[in-house]
């Protein structure tokens, strides 16, 4: 009897073969899932993915010759129709992030258990972020420091004058700059922050972390 279309259809990609048994066998017992190839490293992973036209590459990062990150990104810049999944025992920035700036869909740890990494490779086929607690907050950390290093902070002085409600002209008088000034600060951070006028401008600035609300004060 042949398999749903529905069924997500998985290659496997890790240099340890105990480990790609494993998770061969672990998905092979779930009817959801079809494991459609092995691979030993990312260039093997390249070509089975090119014929086989898997739903998911289940890619490990540290192989020999050619590693997760690389093949990752030679997967999307073919235009492969598969999402890759990394599943790794790594947690640093140094290599989550070139992993997602690769193309990787999601980031997932080793030590996850089952049903966690079950839900991660259906979120996966479905073209759902997938990140490791730990990832999603180096991610998080990594996105706040360019966030605050975006803006000047002659920038940042205008916008907060802006946010509390100030006009150009109020703006330039306490900044002891000319309303024209004012002006080409607002442009360049409208720029900066892809908005188009001082609202989105201050909505934005508060969701990257840039303003942050006072509390009122107490009488």
């Amino acid at each position: 009897m042949s398999r749903s279309d529905s069924v997500i259809r998985l290659l496997v990609v890790d240099d340890h073969p105990v480990v790609r048994d494993g998770l061969s066998s672990m998905f092979a017992r779930d009817p959801d899932f079809e494991v459609v190839g092995e691979a030993a490293d990312g260039a093997e992973a390249v070509r089975l993915a090119e014929t086989l036209r898997p739903d998911v590459v289940l890619m490990d990062l540290r192989m020999p010759g050619m590693d997760g990150v690389r093949a990752t990104r030679e997967l999307v810049g073919r235009g492969n129709g598969a999402r890759v999944l990394v599943l790794t025992t790594y947690n640093t920035d140094s290599h989550v992030l070139p992993a997602i700036e690769a193309g990787a869909t999601g980031y997932l740890l080793k030590d996850a258990p089952r049903d966690e990494l079950l839900r991660a490779v259906r979120a996966t086929a479905r073209g759902e972020a997938v990140l490791a607690p730990s990832a999603a907050a180096l991610l998080m950390s990594r996105v706040r420091s360019s966030a605050s290093g975006l803006l000047s902070q002659r920038e940042l002085e205008v916008l907060h004058l802006v946010a509390a409600g100030g006009t150009n002209r109020e703006a330039a008088a306490q900044l002891f700059i000319t309303e024209a000034t004012v002006k080409s600060h607002l442009l360049n951070i409208y720029g900066k922050l892809g908005v188009g006028d001082r609202a989105a401008a201050v909505t934005e600035a508060f969701n990257r972390g840039l303003l942050v609300p006072r509390t009122p004060e107490q009488p």
